[in-house]
């Protein structure tokens, strides 16, 4: 079963007594960040259910932070720096290298 964009999800659940919280995601990007992590800290980020392009994992509630958005002067200061310097994004692996 092929899903809408609008339908691949991203759902991050976590209570305040427990000191993990449960990822559950759709999205391709983050699916590498975590497995990337779970091979890095396999005692702390593990993979608990995949399936239908899905991916589930259990991860530190320390890794969830949601953070302020760059204003605009300050992504202009880090283009200019970045271009200064010769700065190139890194190169972006094929998903078939997953």
């Amino acid at each position: 079963m092929n899903l809408t964009p609008y339908e691949r999800e991203t759902i991050i659940l976590f209570n305040e007594e427990e000191d993990t919280a449960s990822v559950y995601t759709h999205n391709a990007k983050l699916i590498r960040k975590l497995k990337k992590l779970s091979a890095k800290y396999p005692d702390k980020i593990y993979e608990v259910k995949s399936g239908n392009g899905s991916v589930s994992y259990i991860v530190p509630k320390s890794c969830v932070s949601v953070r302020e958005p760059f204003s605009e002067k300050r992504r202009k200061t880090a283009r200019e720096i970045a271009l200064k310097g010769n700065y190139r994004p890194p190169k972006r692996s094929k998903p078939s290298e997953i």
